[in-house]
């Protein structure tokens, strides 16, 4: 089996080929266990080499490819090697789709199509896992977002991710690919350098305290997230790529709300205290940014994610063992 993930010099990219030449085994289309032969990475940014296991044939073979969406969509479709599913992972992000609108859709909506496009002139349709956002919803929104709340995207960014939605969907129904979208929380914690998701803050809170470094939060201590860690997001990937298509479509269709948390500034900064120390949770300055709450007062805060649960998607225990787990895998690896 070969697998092609996009965007996989991002975090949750580069998480995702670790646990997958870890565990190099998915479910083809049947429902059968096979084993990943070659894992390509794609993305504009340079992706650095994951460590593969020595001794052994079992690892998968590892490409990286230094490329946009359009040298992806080659490697689709390369007759010689026909790709067997995709993970795709890349995307503008929210506050930069806001920034640069022509870039966003480039990337987003017409990046997301030619990928589409690729899949769809192979002979066997692979199966294809897209990344969307809980940024699909905004405006007027429930109290509580359940799975037939209808998305009324506020920004770019959420218009951008409900279309691909709708184009997976599309391609899916025509038999031209085996798609599953999956609606992500805000993921915390990332490692790394904050970016230009207007998300990158919820972030930054707990990761640069916990090193000891200010960081700055630019919306009110009672601004409530829906949030899930990376080991989640890549779980709920894997699972979902799993999951046979009648069962999707059993429960309601291939778009999945993921299951989160609900948690609020105050409730970040109380748990860095709890695990840096008073000291820790003083490093956070609270600057206002009316930009970025902007974008961050569109988005839902609660939700009641009862298809995911039923499909056997898992949250996580608690905000407590959200930075735990960043702890243990990140923080000290910087």
């Amino acid at each position: 089996m070969r697998i092609l993930i996009t965007g996989s010099a991002g975090f949750i990219g580069r998480k995702l080929a670790a646990d997958l030449i870890r565990n190099p085994v998915l479910k083809d289309g049947e429902g059968r266990q096979q084993r990943i032969t070659d894992l390509i990475l794609v993305d504009v940014m340079p992706t650095p080499q994951p460590a593969v296991p020595r001794g052994g044939g079992e690892a998968p073979r590892v490409a990286v490819v230094t490329g946009g969406l359009a040298e992806a969509a080659d490697l689709v479709r390369r007759p010689d090697a026909p790709v067997h599913g995709v993970f795709h992972l890349a995307a503008v992000v929210s506050s930069g789709a806001e920034e640069d609108f022509d870039l966003g859709y480039r990337v987003n909506l017409d990046g997301t199509r030619g990928l589409l496009e690729a899949c769809r002139g192979l002979d066997d349709p692979p199966k294809f896992v897209f990344a969307s956002s809980v940024a699909v919803f905004g405006g007027a929104m429930p109290d509580v977002i359940r799975d037939e709340t209808v998305a009324t995207p506020q920004t770019s960014y959420g218009t951008q991710k409900l279309i691909g939605e709708l184009l997976v969907n599309d391609f899916s129904r025509k038999g031209m690919v085996d798609g599953r979208s999956l609606r992500l929380p805000t993921v915390m914690v990332r490692p790394g350098k904050p970016n230009k998701a207007a998300s990158t803050f919820a972030s930054s809170i707990i990761r640069e305290p916990l090193q000891g470094q200010r960081a700055v939060c630019p919306v009110p201590e009672d601004t409530g997230l829906w949030v899930l860690s990376p080991r989640r997001v890549v779980a709920a990937m894997r699972h979902a790529f799993d999951l046979p298509a009648d069962r999707l479509l059993a429960a309601g269709g291939r778009t999945v709300n993921l299951v989160g948390l609900t948690v609020s500034v105050a409730d970040v900064v109380e748990a860095v205290g709890k695990a840096g120390g008073a000291e820790a949770a003083g490093l956070i300055d609270f600057v206002p940014d009316e930009r970025i709450q902007a974008i961050v007062r569109t988005w839902p805060v609660r939700f009641a994610p009862d298809r995911a649960l039923a499909l056997g998607f898992a949250p996580d225990e608690s905000l407590e063992a959200i930075i735990a787990a960043f702890i243990e895998d990140d923080l000290n690896a910087e």
